[in-house]
């Protein structure tokens, strides 16, 4: 005689009591949680949108009491923000294409355990995370081979990151097994062709991954533009804002009466403002891959 097992689907089961409580309470902390994190941001939206005077008087914002734009009119009349913008974009697209270039197939190749000298290798770019020439031997570096002032002096020095490449290594270990290479290869297929028909298709979650890491970092780039940028119209986005700010806070020096106040609260609305500018394109971007970044840093942390 055949026994026959129904399977109860899963939302006609009812809950008991306890499973009930921890549910709700479950649910009052990932709303905790999720207020710490957007709030600042929504508060930041909402400043910068905000006469400062309302802002500064400590009091909790949830919509503009007093709308106030000057911030705004004044960061998006600023000419050289547009040029930084595209300076940005350029630097963000081309650094990110190289580092791209650069660290998947690296990560690929570290992570077939025959390569010779592999163990040596990856202590080498371990060391690293942990230890780097310097400022000054950097900046020689960069004068010598002649890049000072160009693009690659933005895109080359952080072409490519021990960490992303670590992550990469881990991916490909777990996602790309060796008896799927041994199979490709009793078929006739190459290395080459192997990584590039195989692979790279189905690697598109860390592409995807390592493509948000390098971008955020290419685009928040302010330290090596003052380092290795002569000509104001070749300064990214994060320092002509930034220059943006300190003009804004210079001019108040020698100013009276009025002018002094309304000069002071277009400085501090001004940070507000340029928080949004800068972070807006990304956040923007985020949604659209934020799957594939949640599944990738979950699988190159396995074995990381």
């Amino acid at each position: 005689m055949k026994q026959t097992t129904e399977r109860i689907p899963v939302h006609n089961m009812k809950m008991s009591r306890a499973d009930k409580r921890f549910t709700v309470i479950l649910f009052i902390i990932m709303f905790l949680v999720c207020a710490v994190i957007v709030y600042p941001l929504y508060y930041v939206l909402v400043a910068s949108l905000t006469d400062p005077v309302v802002v500064n008087s400590g009091k909790m914002l949830f919509y503009p009491e007093k709308i106030y734009l000057k911030g705004y009119a004044t960061t998006l009349a600023y000419q050289p923000l547009w040029t930084s913008y595209k300076n940005t974009i350029v630097y963000t697209f081309v650094g990110t294409v190289i580092a791209l270039i650069c660290t998947i197939p690296a990560g690929y190749a570290l992570s077939r355990r025959d390569l010779p000298g592999r163990r040596g290798l990856i202590f080498v770019f371990t060391f690293t995370m942990f230890f780097s020439g310097g400022i000054i031997p950097l900046y020689l570096t960069i004068k010598s081979l002649g890049i000072y002032n160009s693009i690659w002096a933005m895109v080359l020095p952080v072409a490519v990151s021990a960490y992303n490449l670590i992550v990469c290594r881990s991916f490909f270990e777990s996602s790309v097994p060796d008896e799927l290479l041994e199979a490709a290869k009793v078929d006739g297929c190459s290395d080459f062709h192997f990584f590039f028909r195989i692979a790279i298709p189905i690697s598109t979650t860390i592409i995807a991954v390592m493509a948000l890491f390098y971008a955020t970092a290419m685009w928040n780039q302010f330290f090596n533009a003052l380092m290795f940028l002569q000509d104001d119209s070749k300064m990214p986005l994060q320092v002509i804002l930034r220059n943006l700010v300190l003009m804004n806070q210079a001019d108040q020096m020698g100013s009276s009466g009025d002018a002094m106040v309304t000069k002071q609260k277009l400085a501090e609305q001004l940070k507000y403002c340029i928080v949004v500018v800068a972070a807006a394109p990304l956040m923007a971007v985020y949604p659209f891959i934020q799957k594939y970044f949640a599944k990738g840093v979950t699988i190159g942390a396995v074995k990381g």
